[in-house]
């Protein structure tokens, strides 16, 4: 299972060590030095906006999705107040007929909020690994080689040590700058996710359940809400 999953982030791998080395390159070619934390980091900010730009189609499908399945919420409640307690098998059948009718007729499909959080995870994983690798000085599977890694894990920024974190670091420094960092992120997740959720919805639609359940989602766990929770647990796309 390892041996699959690594064959098939290798070639995500690949790419995101080619656009971290490739930024470096460039940044030092106009001047910033070599082995400088600010360069690394910079690196790093660059890499990761390259990233989120070539995940926004889907993370445009994946919002797009989770608003018409929170949009036909309120359609889909009354399907299963109709049948509920029924639990003889020509009322199971009926209420199916009619969940999918409705999906049909408006378009939906409770697992296409789930796919493109699966088709981002790989990229993660692969950003993480190149990260995770570079802080250890390991040497990548491409461009990053044993220089460079070496020259990322030695690197500090504002004297914190670039392979330091937050919970494994006694330096100040460290907690600090990582600290801000995480406050930012979850900032700029919430706003984001705030926006894109409650914009132009209805108010029967913010009266629903599963809006409720994603609002409190993203007050609960900002960091984590922008990937969407798999809707209609009590439909087809059950999370267990």
């Amino acid at each position: 299972m390892l041996d699959l999953i690594g064959t098939i982030l290798w070639p995500i791998r690949w790419v995101v060590e080619a656009i971290l080395v490739g930024w470096h390159y460039v940044l030092t070619a106009i001047g910033l030095p070599t082995d400088a934390g600010v360069t690394w980091v910079l690196s790093i900010v660059l890499l990761t906006i390259i990233v989120r730009v070539c995940l926004i189609p889907i993370f445009v499908r994946q919002i797009k999705n989770q608003r018409r399945m929170m949009e036909v919420a309120p359609q889909l409640k009354k399907i299963q107040d109709k049948y509920k307690g029924k639990k003889d098998q020509f009322s199971r059948e009926a209420m199916s007929r009619e969940t999918m009718a409705l999906y049909k007729e408006t378009g939906t499909n409770p697992l296409s909020s789930c796919l493109p959080l699966l088709i981002q995870m790989p990229v993660f994983f692969s950003l993480y690994t190149v990260l995770h690798n570079a802080q250890t000085g390991k040497i990548g599977i491409g461009l990053l080689n044993k220089g460079l890694s070496d020259s990322f894990a030695g690197a500090s920024l504002l004297g914190a040590p670039l392979h330091e974190t937050f919970t494994s670091s006694d330096v100040i420094t460290v907690k600090i700058i990582a600290g801000i960092m995480i406050v930012v992120m979850t900032a700029s997740q919430f706003y984001t996710q705030l926006q894109l959720t409650s914009k132009n919805m209805s108010p029967e639609t913010k009266a629903s359940p599963m809006y409720r359940q994603q609002k409190m989602l993203l007050y609960v766990l900002p960091s984590s809400s922008s990937s969407p929770v798999c809707p209609s647990r009590s439909a087809s796309c059950s999370t267990g």
